[in-house]
Formats: C-alpha cells, structure tokens, sequence
C-alpha cells in the first residue's frame, strides 16, 4: 500500500471558503483540498467523522484539518467542536488561521524581537481588540515584554489586558486609551516597541507622534490598505530605517507570514495529533526565520 494523498479539510464560517487559503494549502504540499463554507459548530462533528473514520491510524496523518474565515471567534468555537469530535487515537492535526491572525500576529513578534530579545522591553500594541491585536499582546507577553494594549475604547482596552493576563500567569499587561493625540503620547512615554493591528485603511500612530517618542526603536505596520496605520512606514519596509528607528510594513512582514503558514500546512502531515493555534505557530515561526 503507498503513500496515501495529503487531504487538507477547510472548514470556514464565511459563505464561500477563503480562495486564498485553498491556493497556499495547494503550494504547500495538499494534494487535495475539501473545502466547506458557512460552516457552525453543530455541524462539525459529521465532517471530522468523515476524516477519522475513513483512513484506518496509520494513516491519519495524511488528513489534517485547516480552520479559517474572517470571523475568528467562530473559528476558536470551530476548533473546540473539531477537538470534542476526536475519539481517543482516531483524531487529525488541525491549525486555526482564521483571517490569517495567527500567522499575521506571530510573523509581527518574531520580527519584532529581530535585534534584541523581547523580555523586559516596554511595547505598545495600537488596535490591540481586533484579532490581530489580541494575538500580537499574548505573543509580546509570552516573550516577557511590558505590554501596553491600546484601544480607541478604553473598556476594549480592559477586556484585551485582562483575557492575556488570565492567560499568561504573572504577564505584564497594562489597559491604554490612545483615541486621542494627548493619550497617544502618554501611551507612547518610554515604549521602545510599537505594532499597529488596526483595521484597514485606519491611521493609528501619525508620524508627528511617532518622531516624538524618543525612546522607540522598532515600529510595525500591519494594515497593508492605505492610508498607513503608522504613518510613513511602507508596506514593503522590512527593518528599513525610518526616521531614526526600524520599520516593518504590512508587506514586509507578510512575507515571513506565508513561510509560517505554508510551513504549518507542511507539518500538519507530519503527525496525527498536532493542534497548531497561536503559540504552536509562533514557535514554528521561530524555528524559520533568520537570525
């Protein structure tokens, strides 16, 4: 009997499943790929009995499970329905990217800590209660950096501090208003470390701010739509000078992005029994990029 077929299984919660992720699971190595959209998690069950129960064990990690969407909520409600749906031994890797966060969000956090480690170092995430944020503050604190999280709502801010502190026992993570010029600055005192993950087309950080943080060293732009979430750092900046500090652009970054998601496809057949969510890629992440 030879090598069974790689099957990945994309199950989304948008309508159409994301074209996007089918092409990069193909160019990883998928020889095939079933995609299922509007999918919710009542309807998870029937689809994972599908994958576990037609290949007998030895052969299961040659299916894995792929979970996207924009919505990323209903992505984790996903993976805890896939995960409930293995049955001891008969079970397949799966990996969360839904709205690509968690690939965004550790490509973001490995360049991030390029030139230094991240412990110790003061960071402010801006757009810190999208998916991106959430993702880029649990990373930033699991590396042992002082994380400030910044919202336009400082009850948004609260919530994202309190989920990473619950999170990540004794992480250093602090609630910020940055909505307007005055409390952007004060936000801004002392951080060597600031990532943009605000939704498109939205200026977080205007460079007027930005040349008076003295103190800043890296600065990440993860909105790839203009105008620029941190203003003047380019979408295709990578550890460009800027204004005497280290620019990443959406672009930039996205590059290392794709090498971690093609890269976590990859491994996926690797073994049967692999979850890979946010720190599992991370650490994936790690393994692939340069020194």
């Amino acid at each position: 009997m030879g090598d069974k077929k790689k099957i990945l299984i994309q199950l989304d919660g948008d309508p159409h499943p994301s074209v996007f992720d089918r092409v990069v699971a193909v160019d990883a190595g998928a020889d095939c790929v079933f995609s299922y959209g509007g999918v919710k998690p009542d309807g998870v069950r029937d689809l994972v009995y599908g994958a576990i129960f037609t290949r007998g064990p030895e052969d299961l990690k040659s299916t894995a499970i792929f979970i996207g969407g924009s919505d990323v909520t209903l992505g984790e409600s996903l993976l805890g329905a896939v995960r409930k749906s293995f049955l001891g031994p008969l079970r397949v890797s799966v990996l969360l990217d839904g709205a690509g966060a968690n690939t965004t969000a550790a490509a973001a956090v490995i360049v991030a800590g390029r030139s230094a480690p991240l412990r110790g170092k003061r960071a402010l995430v801006l757009g810190s209660s999208g998916p991106v944020g959430r993702r880029v503050a649990t990373l930033l604190a699991r590396q042992g950096a002082h994380v400030l999280v910044g919202s336009r709502s400082a009850e948004r801010a609260a919530e994202v501090a309190a989920t990473v502190r619950t999170a990540i026992t004794g992480s250093d993570v602090h609630p910020v208003a940055t909505g307007v010029a005055e409390d952007l600055l004060q936000a801004l005192q002392g951080i060597q470390v600031v990532i943009a993950a605000g939704g498109p087309g939205v200026c977080l950080l205007p460079r007027d701010a930005r040349v008076k943080a003295r103190s800043l060293e890296v600065a990440i732009d993860l909105n790839a739509v203009p105008p620029e979430g941190i203003e003047g750092v380019k979408g295709g900046d990578f550890a460009k000078e800027r204004d005497g500090v280290t620019a990443y652009g959406a672009i930039g970054v996205g590059g290392l992005k794709m090498k971690i998601h093609k890269a976590a496809v990859r491994q996926l057949f690797e073994a049967n029994d692999q979850v890979l969510d946010v720190e599992a890629v991370f650490d994936l992440g790690s393994r692939l990029a340069p020194a």
